[in-house]
């Protein structure tokens, strides 16, 4: 079957819009990469809240929810669709939660695992340098 150019440039540029949905797929949004994550892990009331939302103990800010959504994903993955900004931010909450809040941070990983699955892989990864 023979295409004409015009057909050939068609497939092709349809072919690399789905190639740079896909690869762009491969991270979550970068709408948060620029999140200041100073306030709310220096606030104890505000990192609270966050965590009371992860734990449906609470109610959510907009960014809390949209974060609660990936979590599940994030700590199966050890973070693998983050980007490096990403992953520090995370890394950064998860650290002030654990040493102000234990034990929410048990509740937390009681939560999303239950089974203690991506514990060790997720524990190394919260304490590797970047």
């Amino acid at each position: 079957m023979e295409y004409g150019v015009q057909e050939v440039k068609m497939k092709l540029t349809s072919f690399l819009l789905v190639g740079m949905a896909m690869v762009s797929a491969e991270f979550y949004s970068s709408r948060y990469d620029d999140f200041d994550v100073k306030p709310l892990v220096e606030n104890d009331r505000i990192l609270q809240s966050y965590t009371n939302c992860f734990l449906d103990k609470g109610p959510c800010t907009p960014d809390a929810k949209e974060f609660k959504k990936v979590i599940p994903e994030a700590l199966e993955t050890t973070c693998g669709k983050c980007s490096p900004k990403q992953k520090q931010l995370i890394k950064t909450v998860i650290k002030a939660v654990i040493e102000r809040h234990p034990e929410a941070w048990e509740e937390l990983v009681n939560k999303y695992d239950k089974d203690r699955k991506f514990r060790p892989s997720f524990d190394k990864f919260i304490n590797e340098d970047d």
